[in-house]
């Protein structure tokens, strides 16, 4: 009796230790960069203009000086790091990070796992197809080959189990119905739809700007209709900090009132996507 004791303590135990090892503690994060001085970013690495690779081979884009701006703010230097999406969305990063700037829609899927303490722009989704399709509008593409990135909003879109349960986010209705979804990491299913039509998709969801900058980079792609929902998109951070949450909150908060914000939207898009189109 006493050895199953001692057994059902140790297990206790260890699932204590994994708890606390997994969620964040009150304060610790804040504590954390302020005292080293380093803001710890996750973010993409192929999903133009948000975060991508620049011909120095360094990050850039709209997320990455977002990320700089707090970081800044927080008298830190940002760092950054590149995990898979899925990864980044799924919480419980041990300490690996101090937050995703992503462009990570809050979902109330996700909010099960990791905070949301500021949403920081919105942007528009749109159906893209090779510029020789014949789809004209999004209804064409009924039972047709969609590609979307795994586990984000796109795919909940085409799935139609979308929920998006963020203050101000507009209301949408779903436009297309069929079965053949492929999913992708970050935004590589438009390398796939530029092969040509139908060679092994025969369309995508993505986000507006992310669309419009490899149409701009002369890939053969062209927009349907309007967009079918607009998103809005969070800093995310890892469950339990309260302190460091709110930290991040007003920041952001000041960054809208000053402009900061505003200035990084036209910069990277052209267009002002801090509020809700």
């Amino acid at each position: 009796m006493k050895k199953i004791q001692h057994i059902a303590a140790g297990v206790l135990a260890t699932a204590m230790f994994g708890l606390s090892a997994s969620c964040a503690v009150a304060g610790e994060t804040l504590n954390t960069v302020l005292k080293t001085k380093e803001l710890k970013v996750a973010t993409n690495s192929d999903y133009a203009p948000q975060a991508f690779m620049n011909k120095n081979n360094q990050l850039d884009g709209f997320d990455v000086d977002v990320a700089k701006e707090i970081a800044t703010r927080l008298g830190a230097k940002a760092s950054f790091v590149t995990p898979g999406w899925e990864i980044m969305t799924a919480g419980r990063w041990s300490g690996r990070w101090h937050m995703v700037v992503g462009s990570v829609t809050p979902t109330k899927k996700r909010a099960e796992v990791l905070d949301f303490p500021a949403v920081y722009y919105f942007t528009p989704a749109v159906f893209a197809v090779h510029k020789e399709s014949k789809a004209q509008k999004v209804s064409d593409l009924n039972d047709k080959t969609i590609g979307v990135v795994s586990a984000s909003t796109f795919q909940g879109y085409v799935d139609r189990k979308l929920v998006i349960d963020a203050v101000d986010t507009p209301k949408f209705e779903y436009q297309v119905t069929t079965k053949k979804v492929r999913g992708y990491g970050d935004a590589n299913e438009l390398v796939d739809l530029a092969m040509g039509d139908g060679v092994r998709l025969d369309a995508v969801l993505q986000s507006l700007p992310t669309i419009k900058a490899a149409i701009d980079k002369g890939m053969p792609l062209k927009m349907l209709d309007k967009p079918v929902f607009y998103e809005p998109l969070a800093i995310a951070t890892d469950k339990g900090d309260k302190e460091f949450n709110d930290k991040v909150a007003e920041i952001v908060a000041a960054m809208k009132k000053d402009g900061t914000l505003k200035k990084l939207s036209e910069k990277w898009y052209g267009i002002d996507y801090t509020t809700a189109q």
